[in-house]
């Protein structure tokens, strides 16, 4: 999956030591805030040294993540994990806007929508109305 925004938070890394092999390992963190009507946050880590130190990623720096989804299991208990694999500097930060609606334009491309209804001939008897209540407490039509 990507995701496109601005880097509002660079969290200190999580440091560990594998018990499986006993090497070292770190996690950078950070929070990512889309640029939509609705701005939305996302936590996420890059995994190992090596990538934190290829992806450089700065406070305030506008960029695409692709990234991977996983959960896993801790005590009965289910983790939503969100890595980085790949980030793109390439991204032209523009603030979204509404554009502007011309007066004489017709809504999805359909008919001219009337600014006044036609009146109906005097002639005419008004029509009845669409359903009548049956009895005292029945206001359903079905």
């Amino acid at each position: 999956m990507e995701i496109t925004g601005k880097i509002i938070a660079v969290l200190e890394p999580r440091r560990g030591t594998s018990s499986r092999t006993g090497s070292e390992w770190v996690c950078g963190q950070y929070v990512l805030e889309t640029m939509d009507q609705y701005p939305r946050k996302l936590f996420f880590e890059v995994f190992g040294a090596d990538r934190i130190q290829q992806f450089n990623i700065q406070l305030g720096e506008v960029m695409t993540v692709s990234f991977d989804i996983d959960a896993r299991e801790y005590q009965g208990r289910w983790f939503n994990g969100v890595r980085a694999f790949r980030v793109d500097r390439n991204v032209q930060a523009a603030p979204i806007a509404a554009a502007p609606v011309a007066p004489d334009t017709t809504p999805f491309g359909g008919a001219p929508v009337p600014t006044q209804a036609p009146a109906a001939p005097a002639t005419e008897t008004p029509a009845a109305a669409p359903f009548a209540p049956q009895a005292e407490g029945e206001d359903l039509p079905f």
